[in-house]
């Protein structure tokens, strides 16, 4: 019995290892991709000391923050203050289990994978009202509630915007969906769920216009304000890699996931093109951050209750009765 477990057992492991690696990857990648692109959008050289064109910045960051020291407020919360940045991290290292890279390059291809990845990412919410909470300052209880309220409402149009590709495919698999694009990619099909989910996903993952929780003109740094060092770094990586998988689940559900022009590297071309997507994408909500000012808290609101919601209904109901008489 054990014998035929460990293939199994191993497999998992290294997997594991490889994910919460690519978590600490990609971090300091679209840390440094951040960093540049604000830069030159602003017309100024950006990061250019530590390295060829500051490159190492991000990896000397790194080693200044593991060094620094977790200070934690006298009248906090000192077990829920710990925990709230290991709860904002863990969460977003499972998701990548389902997430297909290619035809062949998935650690699990579950028949509800998209149900799973959407289980996951709730959590967050979670974290960050214990973080807020547990640090005893105004301006941290101001920013989780803020962030409570917000993902909340988003995320009902982003759930409507994924409901149409699912009456339209008839799986949570990411896999079925994937392969569901053989002949066109679903945003040509589902412009308005493209459109709301990638508008949700911006408020999802706390990122300007939307990053009302962490204000830095009014709360400070929001529901972190309290946090340094590791626990600072730790929701940086969680929000780096919540992006990349609001990116990923777009490029699956949206743009063919792993399918483009064939490459020369059989069933493992995909992960090429899927990349490609994706911090796409992820340049895309950098270059938005940085493009428009952020919104007051009652227009987010507004928004997403007056107009997101009711559009994304509607495209639902549209979508069912197509597919219904097709």
């Amino acid at each position: 019995m054990m014998e035929s477990l460990m293939p199994e057992l191993i497999r998992m492991v290294v997997a594991a290892v490889l994910v919460v690696a690519f978590v600490f990857l990609n971090a300091m990648i679209m840390g440094y991709l951040e960093r540049k692109l604000s830069a030159h959008i602003q017309r100024r050289p950006g990061l250019m000391e530590v390295g060829p064109h500051g490159i190492l910045q991000l990896l000397i960051d790194g080693l200044k923050l593991i060094g620094k020291q977790l200070v934690i407020p006298e009248k906090s919360d000192h077990f829920l203050f710990r925990l709230a940045p290991v709860l904002s991290f863990a969460p977003v290292v499972l998701p990548f289990i389902v997430i297909p890279f290619s035809r062949k390059l998935v650690i699990r291809d579950l028949d509800v994978g998209l149900i799973f990845i959407l289980a996951i990412s709730s959590l967050n919410v979670l974290t960050i009202l214990v973080a807020g909470w547990s640090s005893n300052n105004k301006y941290s209880l101001f920013g989780a509630v803020r962030s409570v309220a917000q993902n909340i409402s988003y995320e009902i149009p982003m759930l409507l915007s994924l409901l149409a590709v699912v009456l339209m495919t008839g799986t949570f698999s990411l896999q079925g969906i994937v392969a569901a694009q053989g002949k066109i990619w679903f945003f040509l099909i589902q412009p308005i769920a493209f459109i709301t989910y990638i508008i949700a996903g911006v408020a999802e993952t706390n990122r300007a216009p939307f990053d009302l929780p962490e204000a830095e003109s009014e709360l400070t740094a929001g529901y972190h304000t309290e946090y340094s060092g590791m626990g600072f770094s730790l929701f940086m990586l969680a929000e780096y890699a919540n992006m990349f998988i609001v990116c990923s689940i777009a490029t699956t559900l949206f743009l063919g996931g792993w399918r483009g022009i064939p490459l020369p590297f059989g069933d493992y071309s995909g992960i090429i093109w899927f990349f490609l997507k994706v911090y796409g994408l992820m340049v895309f909500l950098v270059w938005i951050r940085w493009t428009y000012p952020r919104t007051r808290f009652d227009q987010l609101m507004n928004f997403c209750w007056k107009y997101l919601i009711p559009f994304a209904l509607v495209n639902v109901l549209v979508t069912a009765v197509l597919v219904k008489v097709l």
